[in-house]
C-alpha cells in the first residue's frame, strides 16, 4: 500500500520533470528509444503538425525491451511511425545506443554522417524523464537549441497507462537521483534541485523505492543502462 505521503513525493518528482518547454519547429526531432511507444506517437504526431522536417529513432534493446521489441527499440518506433503515416524517407534509425548517452552522440555522429544542418532539436521522450534528457543533451551536444517534448498526460494517467504503480515511482527515483550524481560524471549539466524535491527523493527512498538507483561506485566511466 502506497501511502499519501509517497503519492504526493512522486507527484512532487513528476512535476519536477516536467520541462514545460513550449513546442516550436526544429531541425530535428530525436526519439529516445524506451519501453513506451508513446514516444513514437508523440513523434509522429510532432512530424505531421510540421515541427519537424525529419525524425530520428535512437535506441538498441534494455532488459525490458529485448521481448518486447526484439528488432530494437529505434526499429520498433520507425514501424509504428511509419503505420502512423510518416513517410519511411523522413526518418532515420540509430540501432545501436543502450542509454542516454549513446542516445544522444550517436544520433548526432548519424546526422552529421548524413551531411545534416542542425540548429535545433526536438527532444522527445517519456514524460517522467524530460528534465533528465535534457541535462544529458545539453551537456554531450551543446552547440544547437533543445527543446523538450513528451506524451502530454498527467502523472494519473501514466500509471494506467504502464499498470504498475510501484514501478513507475520507482521510475521517478532512479531518473531523480541521476540528476543529482550524474553532472559530477560529466554525464549532464546540473540541474538546480529545489529543496522540497530533494526531500522528496530522500523519502521514496527511505520508503524502499529503490529498484531504478544506480550503485553510486559504480558510477564511473560510462553512464549505467538503466534508462527505463
Amino acid at each position: 500500500m502506497i501511502s499519501q505521503q509517497s503519492w504526493a513525493d512522486a507527484r512532487c518528482l513528476w512535476d519536477f520533470q516536467q520541462m514545460g518547454h513550449e513546442v516550436r519547429p526544429c531541425s530535428v526531432a530525436i526519439g529516445l528509444g524506451s519501453h513506451d511507444l508513446g514516444v513514437a506517437d508523440t513523434t509522429a504526431a510532432l512530424y505531421h503538425d510540421g515541427m519537424v522536417p525529419l525524425i530520428v529513432f535512437t535506441g538498441a534493446t534494455s532488459r525490458t525491451t529485448r521481448e518486447r521489441m526484439p528488432r530494437g527499440e529505434a526499429q520498433h518506433y520507425q514501424e509504428r511511425a511509419v503505420e502512423l503515416g510518416v513517410p519511411s524517407d523522413a526518418i532515420l534509425v540509430e540501432p545501436n545506443a543502450r542509454n542516454t548517452g549513446e542516445n544522444i552522440t550517436f544520433s548526432r555522429a548519424l546526422l552529421a554522417d548524413r551531411g545534416i544542418t542542425v540548429s535545433s532539436v526536438l527532444l522527445v521522450c517519456k514524460p517522467y524523464e524530460e528534465r533528465r534528457a535534457y541535462a544529458t543533451a545539453r551537456k554531450l551536444w551543446p552547440g544547437v537549441e533543445w527543446v523538450c517534448a513528451s506524451t502530454p498526460m498527467s502523472f494519473a494517467e501514466y500509471i494506467a497507462s504502464i499498470g504498475d504503480e510501484h514501478l513507475v515511482i520507482d521510475m521517478l527515483v532512479g531518473a531523480q537521483q541521476r540528476l543529482m550524481i550524474y553532472p559530477n560524471e560529466g554525464f549532464m549539466i546540473r540541474q538546480e534541485i529545489p529543496a522540497e524535491v530533494a526531500a522528496a527523493y530522500d523519502r521514496l527512498v527511505a520508503d524502499g523505492f529503490t529498484s531504478r538507483l544506480v550503485p553510486t561506485a559504480a558510477v564511473r566511466g560510462q553512464e549505467s543502462v538503466l534508462s527505463e
